[in-house]
């Protein structure tokens, strides 16, 4: 049997895909990327950037600017689009994640006849569960009879792929759109999408995506896969500061339908959007999607953090940060610490540890160890790729160990 490697060892291995040097780093270990990315240095000076453009430029900063304030989010399509595995004309930054979903159903949750069923995930994050409950109720249906879950099996917290598959099934014809998180924000499991889309579309439905805790984790290609639309927030892992510009993406496959869709002047056709027409006319493409013109400050902080993804080779990025992960788990098993997130999954590892999470988690913080709790007995620990080291998940280990004993 191979003697397993040490932090020196796959520090040295996957050492190419760090970028710690690009983030200011708190004291202590921070284990809760998750939950709010670090800031990139570069982040500072591009929001100063702009600050410096308003001062000196006021309202002709829009169109003379050094990144003009006019065209300004479109220079977030490229790092987005490679992050998503999408065309530029599919992606587009803008709002924030649950005002993103509440456009995409009303375009994608058409419901006919029969046929007016969402299927989520058992755990579904809360905010996409009010956003969905709140268009059965729009539509004049009620939540309990229309909305319906992937349930794990009895004493399991975890989804099967195989009854994820029957469940799609079972609900067929009446079933109009597929919701998930990808992966689950709870557990950590990441599902098998590809598949699933493929499933979802067989019984004549659509299926979307939360990337809320995707987007910068894991690897995705949603034009390959078929996937009909996807959300997503960009303070986790996409590193672009608390409440940052969200995202959007919307297959090809849709571009050019009548579909219904709230509109504002920020979708409608560029070279005639300060002509302020009475009739709109759409741009076409994901960025159609738009209402209102983007904050310029929140995308300069996002432009600095795809500015740290673009310096990095995507595979090489996944292959550390599984490595990272693969790790941690195994150090928490030796500290007897049992891990509930599968290996299909991104860099979060959800631990059940208790009655006793929020004691843990407060005495992990004492230590120096920033980690998140989920009552009633979880914690959730993710090493990021881009700036956490093997050595730091030794050295959380050793705490966990410690405050565990005490």
């Amino acid at each position: 049997m191979n003697k397993p490697q040490s932090a020196k060892e796959l520090e040295a291995k996957h050492y190419d895909a760090c970028r710690r040097d690009f983030f200011h780093m708190p004291a202590g270990i921070y284990l809760c990327g998750n939950s709010l990315g670090l800031c990139p240095k570069q982040a500072q000076e591009n929001v100063n950037e702009e600050f410096t453009a308003w001062r000196e430029l006021a309202v002709h900063a829009h169109t003379e600017a050094k990144h003009p304030w006019v065209s300004y989010h479109e220079l977030l399509t490229d790092g987005l689009s490679r992050l998503v595995g999408g065309f530029h004309d599919e992606v587009v930054a803008m709002n924030g994640l649950t005002i993103n979903l509440h456009l995409m159903l009303v375009s994608f949750y058409r419901p006919k006849g029969k046929r007016r069923k969402i299927l989520v995930e058992h755990g579904l994050f809360p905010s996409d569960r009010y956003a969905i409950e709140s268009h059965i109720r729009w539509h004049g249906m009620i939540p309990e009879e229309v909305l319906v879950f992937f349930e794990p099996r009895h004493h399991e917290r975890i989804l099967r792929d195989e009854d994820m598959q029957k469940t799609i099934a079972e609900h067929g014809d009446s079933l109009a759109l597929v919701l998930l998180g990808q992966p689950n924000y709870l557990t950590g499991q990441a599902y098998d999408v590809e598949a699933l889309a493929r499933s979802t579309h067989d019984v004549g439905a659509l299926l979307g995506l939360d990337l809320a805790h995707g987007i910068g984790n894991l690897p995705l290609k949603l034009n390959a896969w078929q996937i009909d639309f996807a959300v997503w927030c960009s303070y986790k892992y996409l590193n672009a500061g608390p409440g940052a510009l969200a995202g959007a993406f919307v297959h090809r496959n849709h571009h050019g339908v009548a579909l219904p869709r709230l509109e504002g002047w920020w979708g409608h056709h560029k070279p005639s959007r300060f002509d302020m027409p009475d009739r709109f006319v759409p741009i076409g493409g994901a960025e159609t999607w738009q209402l209102s013109n983007p904050p310029i400050f929140q995308a300069a902080s996002l432009r600095a953090s795809l500015s740290v993804f673009d310096s990095v080779e995507q595979d090489a990025r996944v292959a550390r940060s599984r490595a990272l992960t693969d790790y941690l788990e195994a150090r928490l098993h030796g500290v007897g610490l049992g891990v509930i997130t599968p290996k299909s999954r991104g860099a979060q590892l959800s631990v059940r540890v208790g009655d006793h999470a929020e004691a843990i988690a407060n005495a992990l913080a004492k230590r120096g160890v920033i980690v998140d709790v989920r009552p009633p007995d979880l914690i959730r620990m993710s090493p990021v790729a881009l700036y956490n080291t093997f050595a730091e998940i030794d050295q959380a280990a050793e705490v966990m160990r410690d405050v565990l004993a005490r």
